[in-house]
């Protein structure tokens, strides 16, 4: 491999942290990077597709925002240009992230506040629908609701899906060291209550069920989009 193409590896591996906010999977799985390259000194182009031409602008600013960030704290890349092409606000949403201006500035006179919140709602989401991953086969074999509540994330049979749900609650400020509780309300952080616990697992179902419906959707609107097109990974 050349210097180069070490670089264009690790770049693609940095976008592959990149997810989209609300379906909570790397825009890399999703097939939303169209295109990768680093040049040999280190300047990196990356070009992003959305299924839809009138994605959420605010979704949309979030990932080319992230993938910039990400990009430019790859070691060897010494600039970063993420685009997002087909997009009805494309143009405000590339030339926002290339000058670091923030979602409200990027949108001036339309947006009103920078998109922390709508992140730490996707967040919540992200740690509900984990609490479903990791906690409904541990129900299924047998373990009772009490014994559940009672139960520490270092309690949980290691997998990626515990390792995952660590991460989004860590990226919340939530607790997520061994001794946490497994099951927590992810907006205050604390333990469920044991007449809360069945409705907090629907809920957590529930999202699960939501997220992955619209990974579905978004899936096949990309592929009708972009038929045959797939970027092959450095």
């Amino acid at each position: 491999m050349t210097a180069a193409t070490d670089v264009a590896s690790a770049a693609w591996r940095a976008l592959a942290t990149v997810r989209d906010p609300e379906l909570d999977e790397p825009v890399t799985d999703l097939g939303f990077v169209a295109s990768c390259t680093v040049s040999p000194g280190g300047e990196a182009r990356v070009t992003l597709r959305l299924p839809t031409y009138f994605c959420a602008p605010n979704f949309a600013y979030l990932m080319v925002a992230d993938a910039y960030a990400a990009l430019i704290a790859t070691p060897g890349v010494r600039s970063a240009e993420v685009v997002l092409e087909d997009h009805f606000a494309a143009d405000a949403i590339n030339n926002g992230v290339a000058a670091q201006a923030g979602f409200v500035r990027s949108f001036d006179g339309e947006a009103v506040a920078e998109l922390g919140e709508l992140r730490a709602a996707f967040l919540r989401k992200a740690v509900m629908a984990g609490t479903d991953i990791v906690c409904r086969p541990l129900l299924a074999a047998g373990t009772t609701p009490d014994a559940l509540r009672a139960m520490t994330l270092d309690d949980a049979p290691r997998s990626v899906a515990l390792d995952r749900l660590r991460q989004r609650r860590a990226e919340l400020g939530l607790p997520s060291g061994d001794g946490a509780p497994l099951v927590i309300d992810p907006e205050t952080g604390e333990r469920v209550e044991d007449a809360q616990l069945p409705l907090h697992l629907r809920r957590a179902r529930v999202t699960r069920a939501g997220i992955e419906a619209n990974t579905s959707i978004c899936s096949g609107m990309l592929a009708r989009r972009y038929p045959g097109e797939i970027q092959e990974v450095p």
